[in-house]
């Protein structure tokens, strides 16, 4: 994946001119499913500080943010500042909605923000009120994913399914499910998302894989499942858009967020929250149905095209564009 593309590459109309303004990694950047703790560290917090000065200092006509962090720096910078241009709030993930000091600071930074992009339908509602902005100002558009390569297929000597993640999952109902099924398992968590929980002999975990390594399990497990818990804000897109976009089945618990990305049946499987019944179901519905298992996959790759692409989003982020300036 070339790394210097983004959204802009794909905003059909030419009127709009983008300058990128790279973050600066630093040699403790944490990767995928690695970190203790799901807070911002102080030294991540430096970075977005300086990358948002970068981005104000050279901004003419407007400014987009990726992720919450760098929209609440450049919405307090914006409020200092004599500039007044519009910023767009792209994939704005909020993990949870924080009471108190932190939900006042953000607040106060965000409401400077023109266009907020969230990833899933029920966060125009419930991060608008918890911002106390019109929820006007709140979009919902489907996160994206470029295409990702297929390198290998499914493991048919020794099948497994997988779960990847470690924000809000459900782990515990999971391992409940396949202990009763006894099918090969893995999953790639941190370890924050596990801790405590009893984990089967048929469960495999494992930490510290590269976005290429999980994507190479994905490929290669029979089923991906998104285990869920109930809660306010969304949670598993990335690996539900992944899963679809490499044509893999997928299995999610139906709640915030995944509701939004799989069609029932047709391009994956729903469950009830916390149902172990429910989960163990579906798991060995597709784990015995190869017909479901390849029509489902053909689906949800298709799917995921037309919806979950660079070339999707790059068209919605032209509409904002241009409804703004």
């Amino acid at each position: 994946m070339d790394q210097a593309r983004w959204l802009d590459d794909f905003v059909p109309s030419g009127e709009h001119q983008f300058t990128k303004i790279p973050r600066k990694e630093n040699s403790t950047n944490l990767g995928w499913h690695n970190r203790s703790s799901r807070n911002t560290p102080l030294e991540e917090w430096l970075i977005h500080w300086n990358q948002s000065g970068d981005a104000w200092g050279q901004t003419i006509g407007g400014c987009i943010t990726v992720f919450p962090q760098l929209a609440s720096l450049i919405g307090w910078r914006k409020r200092f500042s004599r500039k007044n241009v519009p910023v767009i709030a792209w994939c704005f993930n909020i993990g949870k909605l924080y009471s108190g000091i932190k939900q006042s600071l953000a607040s106060a930074g965000l409401r400077e923000i023109d266009q907020f992009v969230v990833h899933s339908k029920k966060e125009c509602e419930t991060v608008s009120s918890w911002l106390k902005l019109p929820e006007s100002r709140f979009k919902f558009i489907p996160l994206q994913r470029a295409p990702i390569p297929i390198v290998t297929s499914e493991e048919m000597d020794n099948p497994f399914v997988v779960a990847m993640g470690s924000a809000n999952r459900d782990y515990q109902t999971l391992f409940n499910a396949v202990k009763k099924l006894g099918v090969r398992t893995i999953v790639v968590a941190a370890q924050h998302s596990i801790q405590g929980l009893a984990i089967p002999s048929n469960v495999e975990v494992r930490s510290g894989l590269t976005p290429q390594q999980c994507h190479v399990l994905a490929q290669k497990a029979r089923v991906n499942i998104i285990p869920l818990i109930e809660h306010t804000t969304g949670a598993g897109q990335v690996t539900i858009v992944e899963a679809m976009r490499m044509s893999r089945p997928v299995i999610a618990t139906r709640c915030v967020g995944s509701e939004d990305y799989i069609d029932h049946g047709r391009t994956g499987l729903f469950v009830k929250p916390y149902s172990i019944d429910d989960l163990s179901s579906a798991i060995a519905q597709l784990w015995s149905d190869e017909k479901l298992r390849s029509s489902m996959a053909k689906e949800a790759g298709n799917y995921a095209e037309m919806n979950f692409s660079d070339e999707s989003a790059g068209r919605h982020l032209g509409k904002i564009l241009d409804q703004l300036t």
